[in-house]
């Protein structure tokens, strides 16, 4: 069994985890975020790099219609490079950083250049890696909190997997819900029954897909990305993947389409967006034949995947289950097709702590 298969497989059980030492903090997060979620004018950015900025994406959609306010998903490597215009609107701001290692050269330069930009700035870093520079850097700041993930979730393996999922929960956790430990059992559980129908990935990775499209509207728009983003990675780009949102995807994207293509889509359980994404299932079934089309769905198991159990939560916790799936579906790809899921850049074109990186000095 390879480390980044025991990595998914652990992500029940570090979910739970994860929300048992949130509430254990619960007195100590609330005075840090309540002050800050009672100010209207306050901006939320939520960054990272990779699958840490693709956490953020499938938040902030979910988090501005939870708290009824501005929360942006802005990718550390954006901040990095342009933090003129993405911190062009000098307001109250809470950075929210997400980082498996803490260790990226953006990581740090995120949010240091927020401080340098803002005038009133806030940082909750939610990161796997206590020794990393990140959590080091800001464990005491005074308008800091950092946010420790178990310790298993800072991946061995090249993929980010646990990480991922349990900060996400961890954030939504801390910003948008009273059911911690209720909620992340029930999350946990749906995760279980997909692990014990990891089997069934395997008819898709026998049957020799050159490419896999994956959409998903609003909050697993988001999921859609980092579930391309897993199959790229661990095949090492051996199957093309894209993602899209099922309006998006009729605008020019449908030409990727073929009949070594596997379209996976992600229905919502918001009534009215699901309409959307049934309308693009539909339409794929016949575009390309119903077994080359893979339909995850919380609500019904009429000709879906049917993650049983959270018919009832929001998109952004549907992602966590969801989100299992594409990674078994990567490692299943990548294993089919002689990879090494664990480092599948051998040669180290690619690394699992992201090199080369040099930040400039920000001029006045």
């Amino acid at each position: 069994m390879t480390v980044t298969y025991q990595e998914v497989l652990q992500q029940p059980s570090v979910w739970r985890e994860a929300a048992a030492m949130l509430a254990a903090r619960s007195d100590e997060v609330a005075a840090f975020l309540k002050p800050l979620l009672a100010r209207p004018d306050l901006r939320i950015v939520l960054t990272g790099a990779g699958t840490s900025a693709f956490a953020g994406e499938v938040l902030a959609p979910a988090l501005s219609r939870k708290l009824r306010r501005r929360v942006e998903a802005i990718a550390t490597t954006d901040i990095v490079s342009n933090p003129r215009e993405m911190f062009a609107e000098d307001v109250p701001t809470l950075l929210v950083s997400f980082a498996r290692s803490g260790d990226s050269p953006e990581s740090v330069a995120a949010t240091e250049l927020a401080t340098t930009c803002l005038r009133a700035v806030h940082q909750l870093v939610i990161t796997c890696n206590a020794d990393g520079r990140l959590a080091r850097e800001h464990q005491d700041a005074a308008s800091s909190l950092v946010l420790l993930m178990p310790s298993a979730t800072n991946d061995r393996g090249f993929a980010m997997t646990s990480s991922f999922t349990s900060m996400l929960l961890t954030a939504w956790l801390a910003l948008a819900s009273d059911e911690n430990i209720q909620l992340t059992d029930q999350l946990a559980t749906a995760a279980e029954q997909v692990l014990a129908r990891a089997d069934d990935v395997a008819r898709y990775a026998d049957r020799g897909y050159e490419r896999i499209v994956y959409l998903g509207s609003g909050a697993l728009g988001g999921l859609a990305r980092e579930s391309a983003l897993k199959l790229l990675e661990l095949t090492a780009g051996k199957v093309i993947s894209y993602f899209d949102t099922p309006l998006g995807f009729r605008h020019g994207p449908k030409a990727v389409l073929g009949e070594r293509t596997l379209a996976v889509v992600y229905l919502s359980n918001d009534p009215y967006t699901r309409r959307y994404d049934e309308d693009i299932a539909a339409e794929l079934q016949t575009a390309i034949s119903p077994e080359n089309v893979l339909i995850v769905d919380a609500q019904s198991s009429d000709d879906a995947w049917h993650v049983d159990g959270v018919a009832a939560v929001n998109d952004a916790l549907l992602a966590l289950p969801y989100v299992v799936i594409a990674q078994l579906l990567a490692l299943r790809f990548s294993v089919a097709l002689g990879r090494m899921p664990d480092n599948p850049f051998p040669d180290g074109e690619v690394n699992r702590v992201v090199q080369g990186v040099s930040i400039h000095p920000l001029e006045p």
